[in-house]
């Protein structure tokens, strides 16, 4: 019904928006109100008449070429789908713009949680958020000249909703109805959703041409590039080794104020590298642009060759206003061998971070607990509101006590190595649960079986935090092999949870939303492809997640998120190994950056090749 409106004639596309606007003016309810910007709480920071985000150099020029350099591999250039390993970049990334594949609305980097027009010039829902509409640009136009139209709209979020990723399935089967009003006008119907983040959700949906799509084999692996509407086209493609964006000289977009000083480079280049060091010789040589390092030792002692010395390479520790990101090694409970929380609170324990940050990272990380540290959502070290109590109430048993009334701190040790009260904890958490000090091994008593896993590492910095692991974990009894492997495959055991420990960590915002169900809720444990590693299955962290969802104001947003961090803390899911308070960049200074940098950190899309570099 809707292909008929696909007509490039811009007065009868006119003459049927006018026609629509008056069908349906009736059944928008009077809270209601179109705008410019969406905010999860609050209201948008910048006013429908901005020119610039304030972050961004607008003047900056355009030209030259960046090189990204990329740790692992890549077999297909579709980022929407479980199978494979595609190049994200094609999409909206984190905080990252999509260079080929583009949202309705886009994010401000500077604010923790609002959208600003892209494809859609406004956006409408009610004070309830039971509905959202978004009102296309009609100067939006896909790579191939054809217009960006409603029906290109719902037939994305139909085609994720089917056969997208796991966390686009979960967000979009939440609409219980979407229609078009007219060609540059689509509808969802939220009612029933409690989900207040929802209009957003949908706001950053990629939107594909319908035109351009073949449903029947859109779930497979592809090297054939996808049209998007985005400021870049994929022109070259070396399988498993390089892509290359090209930018669209024809880009609808290129003088919006949401993208001035954005997307600068005529030509972005992603190489690929399967090893780790192979891959910082590379940066050593000039072969990329820039690198993002986080490996302390690296960081502290590898920047001494000749390019830093005189100034071609400049290395910057930026400051962000995100929680601060943290590693963890992470137990698969859906072994058995960690199946126990007493075996998981013990095996906390016998982890001396004191001892690892003093002798492998120089005493340049601190570590927090939960998943929200140094932010306002964080429960480490603050006594439950009544807020957080009520919500917890139902789901007593989930949460300890300790970590109810903020007494809980992770364990200190002496940093000698060889803590004897912390070890001596362990032990009687394992002999509760089962466990006996046979000699040398730590065995089951039911069946004499020993405790043994395997910790898979993927790095330098990771393999040597496991080893000493190993070390501590043996004064118990505790028998554990490493086992290295390079980043495909590390990606790969990684998302079909085939490990029992891997270190990993989960980036959050000041915003968390829809993403953490994809986390940690119990749908996702279950599901191959999520970021659910652990297999948390817990009503408790589901009911938390749904709480945050349905906040209507930041106070009680904030004790949502802070109930869910104290579940999550109590399962004992994971081991803090370190907290990263800073991003350690190093770039050629062929390459510039603007002067501001925004709550976000650094941003590739915003920078620059500099004047008088030399042609690369």
């Amino acid at each position: 019904m809707l292909a008929f409106w696909r007509i490039s004639a811009s007065g009868i596309l006119c003459s049927a928006l006018a026609l629509w606007a008056a069908a349906v003016a009736s059944s928008i309810p009077a809270s209601a109100a179109e705008s410019h910007a969406i905010a999860m709480h609050g209201k948008p920071a910048l006013p429908a008449d901005f020119s610039h985000l304030p972050y961004f150099n607008p003047d900056a020029p355009k030209g030259g070429r960046l090189t990204w350099g990329m740790l692992g591999t890549f077999d297909s250039l579709n980022p929407l789908i479980v199978k494979g390993i595609a190049l994200q970049q094609i999409r909206a990334y984190g905080a990252e713009r999509g260079y080929v594949i583009e949202s309705l609305m886009a994010r401000a980097e500077d604010e923790p949680f609002t959208l600003y027009g892209l494809l859609a010039k406004s956006v409408e829902t009610d004070d309830e958020r039971t509905f959202v509409t978004f009102h296309l640009d009609p100067r939006a136009r896909f790579s191939d000249g054809k217009p960006v139209l409603a029906e290109d709209v719902l037939f994305s979020w139909e085609l994720l909703r089917e056969h997208g990723r796991p966390n686009h399935r979960q967000y979009y089967a939440k609409v219980a109805k979407a229609e078009a009003l007219d060609p540059l006008t689509v509808r969802f119907d939220l009612a029933g959703a409690d989900d207040r983040e929802l209009p957003l959700i949908l706001g950053l949906m990629p939107v594909l041409p319908k035109h351009a799509v073949d449903v029947a084999t859109f779930e497979e692996t592809s090297l054939t590039p996808m049209v998007g509407s985005g400021p870049y086209r994929v022109t070259a493609v070396k399988p498993g080794a390089s892509v290359t964006f090209t930018r669209n000289p024809d880009y609808w977009g290129k003088d919006l104020p949401i993208n001035k000083g954005l997307f600068n480079f005529d030509e972005i280049r992603f190489d690929f590298f399967r090893e780790a060091n192979g891959y910082f010789e590379a940066f050593r040589r000039g072969l990329y642009d820039f690198r993002v390092e986080t490996e302390p030792l690296r960081w502290h002692e590898g920047y001494d060759f000749p390019a830093v010395k005189n100034g071609e390479v400049i290395r910057e520790t930026l400051k962000t206003g995100l929680p601060q990101p943290t590693e963890y090694l992470i137990f698969n409970t859906r072994r058995p061998v960690f199946s126990d929380i007493r075996v998981r609170r013990a095996l906390t324990l016998l982890f001396d971070f004191e001892w690892i940050n003093r002798n492998y990272f120089f005493g340049l990380y601190s570590r927090n607990g939960g998943y929200f540290p140094g932010s306002e959502l964080s429960a480490y070290g603050r006594v439950a509101d009544e807020r957080e109590q009520a919500l917890l109430k139902p789901f007593a048993s989930s949460v300890a006590p300790d970590i109810l009334d903020g007494s809980y701190r992770l364990p200190v040790t002496d940093g000698s190595g060889r803590d004897r009260n912390t070890l001596r904890a362990a032990l009687s958490l394992l002999t509760e649960a089962g466990y006996d000090l046979e000699g040398t091994v730590l065995r089951q008593r039911s069946t004499g079986a020993p405790l043994t896993f395997e910790i898979m590492v993927v790095t330098r910095d990771q393999e040597r935090v496991a080893l000493n692991y190993a070390e501590n974990l043996k004064r118990a009894g505790i028998v554990v092999s490493i086992r290295s492997v390079d980043a495909v495959q590390f990606d790969q055991r990684r998302l079909a949870y085939e490990f029992d420990m891997i270190q990993n960590r989960w980036d959050q915002s000041l915003s968390p939303g829809n993403e953490q169900s994809f986390y940690w809720g119990s749908q996702a444990a279950d599901t191959l492809g999520t970021r659910n590693y652990m297999g948390a299955r817990d009503p408790a962290i589901d009911a938390m997640i749904a709480a945050l969802l349905e906040a209507r104001d930041h106070t009680g947003f904030v004790s949502a998120v802070r109930a869910l961090d104290r579940v999550l803390t109590s399962g004992f899911y994971a081991i803090p190994v370190l907290n990263a308070g800073d991003q350690w960049i190093a770039r050629w200074n062929r390459i510039e950056r603007p002067k501001a940098t925004p709550l976000v950190g650094y941003l590739p899309e915003s920078w620059w090749q500099r004047q008088d570099a030399p042609g690369k």
